[in-house]
């Protein structure tokens, strides 16, 4: 068995987990590993996977990472190098090491970090520091989630500001679906003042909200998996890998402010707002 850390670019893809007729991050990775005979290209799609096969998490679409991690029984020359030979450029594979029979991604991280980037030159960062922690610790988030099981949990949770973006850090040993974009958007909209902070009783209660009672996710796309902690479990970095994905990252920040930079000449072009 081994265990790869997987950085992509999630704007892409339809989120992480495999689905039909839509392009996603596993089904790159899967892809990768019939091209180059680790599994057979001949079997039936659910047989396509190798033995003991198992993520870290399912992101959701449009959500990236920097540290998802996938293992499974290949050959020893299986390495990132030998993945990015087949993987699209928005997939990078950068580590890997050696694990037991029984090491599992999914059950076995102790803790996973989540970072987002939220855009808000105007909202106050004590404000935002005191209202996200009071939506973090130990609490049920039912209604901060469409799951129905497994809402009990116990997040970190932390704010700085970067010029006019606030990024947070959120880490638990596992989330909720759409756990962390809810929480993101429940603290920007009590914090800028849209919602009274009275709001985040409710959340809280045990009586469930629904349709516009409830809390919207915040978008995706800003969104990053940036590590996941197994206990005992030391990566080891392919230099061309981190090469590879370098490179890559490298050229999409370039054309990620190249077109903010358009964007902005296109503003200025029109002019301020006409009021009437």
């Amino acid at each position: 068995m081994r265990a790869f850390r997987i950085a992509y670019d999630g704007r892409p893809f339809h989120g992480f987990q495999r689905q039909p007729d839509v392009p996603t991050v596993e089904d790159a990775v899967l892809d990768a590993l019939v091209d180059l005979g680790v599994t057979d290209a001949d079997a039936a799609a659910e047989a396509r996977t190798p033995p003991g096969y198992a993520a870290a998490g399912r992101t959701d679409a449009g959500v990236s990472a920097v540290a998802q991690t996938v293992a499974f029984s290949c050959p020893e020359w299986c390495s990132p190098r030998a993945l990015n030979s087949e993987l699209p450029a928005s997939v990078r594979a950068w580590a890997s090491v050696p694990v037991p029979d029984d090491f599992h991604a999914t059950h076995d991280p102790t803790a996973r970090t989540y970072r987002y980037h939220l855009y808000a030159p105007d909202l106050s960062l004590s404000r935002t520091r005191a209202v996200l922690d009071r939506v973090t610790g130990p609490r049920d988030y039912h209604n901060l989630t469409p799951d129905e099981t497994g809402t009990e949990r116990d997040v970190e949770g932390s704010v700085a500001r970067d010029g006019d973006f606030l990024v947070f850090r959120l880490s638990a040993g596992g989330f909720a679906r759409e756990l962390v974009r809810r929480v993101i958007g429940l603290v920007r909209d009590v914090a800028s003042g849209a919602s009274e902070e009275s709001r985040i009783d409710r959340v809280f209660a045990p009586e469930p909200l629904d349709g516009p009672a409830g809390v919207a996710p915040a978008p995706a796309t800003p969104l990053v998996l940036t590590d996941v902690t197994y206990p005992g479990v030391s990566f080891e970095r392919d230099p061309d890998a981190v090469r590879s994905l370098r490179e890559v990252f490298a050229d999409r920040r370039v054309s990620g402010l190249t077109s903010a930079r358009v964007a902005g000449d296109v503003l200025d072009g029109v002019g301020a707002e006409e009021t009437r």
